[in-house]
């Protein structure tokens, strides 16, 4: 796969998407089991590398949810919270007030987007993005925008989407047309050359397996509505779904039920990576680990 294709696997129409996610800032948190659970995962991650930063940018920051724990890790850190929908970054703002009276610590809320940071050169020790990377239409500019905005020996921390996501859903589409009915994501190796490319250094990926479990299909759909993940590809039909394709579609999807409930496979893709500096100690880096895990949530929020 050459970098032409890397970009139209992700050829994402960014207005669509933006205005999904600002409609949704007050749904997000009702339907947002696995986002918090990543989120928490690759924050223990940070448990492992001993450094201090005073600088964070917390990209793709959506509600807050990062933003809080980031808090607590790193009293002393400035955040700089990056979203580029403007009402899931009021949504953060407005959870924010505790953390500013208990820690007195200073944030930063910016409207901008990962492929063209509002943040100066080399200012950033610790860029952390929770399941937002998946949302960029170029990769290599991406991150290329990441290496330039961290300084040297500054650490990039990230989770996304890899291809095996909703593969239950996008294969009962299937039964009803071959368009474009879910994101296609990138394989971890690839987005691991694409880290090379920008010239980081020891870039290291791992994956695990997530499986949420619904009642029926229209639940998982009104689940992804909340969340704003709609489907913003650039190759959608431009028509509206009819009721008779929907109708086709979630019969198709009965054939993955299990125990009762319809299973939503979500394959995330673990990254970190440094910006090289002969000064910082490589022995801090995290371990790659390759691991697969079944989250099954006790209760599916309604």
């Amino acid at each position: 796969m050459n970098d032409k294709d890397l970009t139209r696997l992700q050829a994402i129409n960014k207005q669509r998407a933006r205005a999904a996610f600002n409609k949704a800032a007050t749904t997000y948190d009702s339907a947002a089991v696995l986002q918090r659970e990543v989120n928490r995962r690759l924050i223990e991650r940070m448990e492992i590398v001993r450094m201090v930063p005073a600088m964070i940018l917390d990209l793709g920051c959506g509600t807050g949810d990062s933003i809080q724990q980031l808090a607590v890790r790193y009293k002393k850190a400035r955040i700089i919270a990056v979203d580029f929908a403007t009402n899931m970054l009021l949504q953060a703002r407005s959870k924010q007030s505790w953390t500013q009276r208990s820690i007195k610590r200073q944030q930063c809320y910016l409207c901008g987007d990962a492929e063209s940071l509002p943040i100066a050169d080399n200012s950033i020790d610790l860029l952390y993005s929770n399941l937002t990377v998946q949302w960029c239409v170029d990769i290599d500019k991406a991150f290329s925008e990441f290496r330039r905005v961290l300084k040297p020996g500054g650490l990039l921390m990230f989770s996304t989407l890899g291809p095996a996501t909703l593969t239950e859903l996008r294969q009962s589409w299937l039964a009803v047309d071959k368009q474009h009915h879910v994101h296609s994501f990138i394989d971890m190796h690839h987005l691991g050359d694409a880290l090379l490319r920008a010239t980081f250094s020891d870039p290291v990926m791992d994956v695990e397996n997530f499986t949420l479990t619904y009642p029926d299909a229209y639940k998982l759909m009104r689940d992804l509505k909340a969340l704003g993940v709609h489907n913003a590809s650039l190759q959608r039909s431009p028509g509206l779904t009819g009721k008779s394709s929907l109708k086709t579609m979630t019969a198709a999807y009965e054939q993955f039920r299990h125990n009762g409930a319809l299973p939503a496979s979500y394959e995330v893709v673990y990254g970190h990576a440094w910006v090289a500096d002969e000064t910082v100690q490589k022995n801090n880096t995290p371990t790659s680990r390759d691991v697969k895990v079944n989250f099954y949530p006790k209760q599916h929020p309604v």
